[in-house]
């Protein structure tokens, strides 16, 4: 290799260590991205509808967002919080009747298999009973150093809210000019690439486009379908549980399960069947969620195995932390996007094997 070419390689994994080290600020400026696709997602729905110019559709989207923010803190988000602090009061309650559960079945099939009950399983009974149920003291003492564990970790509220801001700020400066933005990113790869770049750059921006549009159908419709079915099991709190399902709806693999478990709990202090009820409604939706609306609303996303979904979402979890998490979709539709243009099919399909001579 010549000088060139090493000097080159150096400052390529100069760069990407570079890269590495700032990583955080990476994965905060690909949250800004995708939120002003959003953004520039909402304009254009507004200038093909409205047939006005862009300044004026995006002066309009911005309203349209403040009124539905606006909205959300006074109509949802109260009643939000008041049941979700009651949905946390009562998840140890919840655990020691699960306890409470396993220990009646337990001694029911060693007595069937048996004809007796050992004792064996007594340490189950002073669990649910005494370790969850009558020593409030060492459950007051065990909330309280998970309060206190709780509090260090939202300690970093601040950075987080600055974080919040800094993600909010690049996204609107996106979106006034997206294709300036565009524009100078391309400068940094070489001029006879430039405009194969900025094809896979606008694929990809679609298929942000389209996976955001069909997310949000998918978790409104979700959380709707959640809260008529805990309505009509009577299961309470039913607020709180719908607003979670489309919540953590975003999130794949992990949070329908995460939502799951919420419902379950409080259903469960009513009645035993009424968990299993709610469990039942839960696969219900979500295989509604997979099988009929998410193929309604999505014609267009790029179709994602389940098992490249949560590898990615292990990688992004491990590289990036709970943001990863989050991003871990999004990111995975653009990686693919760019692994099939640039990789496939610019250098594998247009590989042509050597051929020696004898």
């Amino acid at each position: 290799m010549t000088f060139g070419r090493w000097l080159g390689l150096f400052a390529l994994v100069a760069a990407l260590l570079l890269l590495w080290s700032l990583r955080e600020a990476v994965v905060l400026l690909f949250a800004a991205v995708v939120l002003a696709m959003a953004l520039c997602t909402l304009v254009g729905t507004v200038r093909r509808r409205l047939a006005c110019p862009r300044p004026l559709a995006l002066l309009l989207s911005l309203l349209a967002v403040l009124v539905v923010v606006v909205v959300a803190a006074t109509a949802i988000v109260p009643p939000f919080i008041d049941q979700f602090g009651q949905l946390i009061q009562k998840l140890p309650q919840a655990a020691a009747m699960v306890l409470r559960l396993l220990q009646q079945a337990l001694e029911a099939g060693s007595r069937m298999l048996y004809g007796s009950s050992d004792g064996g399983l007594d340490w189950l009974r002073d669990l649910s009973s005494g370790g969850l149920g009558e020593d409030k003291g060492a459950l007051a003492t065990s909330l309280g150093e998970g309060a206190l564990r709780l509090a260090g970790w939202a300690g970093n509220l601040g950075t987080g809210l600055l974080q919040t801001l800094f993600v909010v700020a690049v996204a609107l400066m996106i979106a006034v000019q997206p294709t300036a933005y565009r524009e100078v990113l391309l400068l940094l790869l070489p001029s006879f690439y430039r405009r194969r770049a900025r094809e896979v750059l606008l694929q990809c921006g679609e298929a942000l486009s389209a996976w955001m549009a069909g997310v949000l159908i998918s978790s409104l419709c979700v959380g709707t379908l959640a809260a008529i079915g805990l309505s009509l099991l009577g299961v309470k709190l039913v607020a709180a549980n719908a607003v979670l399902a489309g919540l953590l709806n975003v999130i794949p693999n992990v949070g329908p399960t995460l939502s799951t478990l919420f419902p379950m709990s409080v259903a469960l202090l009513d009645a035993p069947w009424k968990a299993g009820a709610v469990l039942v409604l839960y696969v219900v939706v979500q295989n509604l969620e997979s099988y009929l609306i998410t193929p309604s609303v999505m014609h267009h996303q790029l179709k994602l195995l389940p098992g490249l979904t949560l590898s990615a979402q292990l990688a992004f979890t491990l590289l990036f932390g709970p943001l990863g998490l989050l991003l871990a979709l999004p990111l995975a539709v653009c990686l693919q996007v760019i692994v099939r243009e640039l990789l496939i099919h610019d250098i594998l399909d247009r590989w042509k094997p050597r051929r020696f001579s004898r």
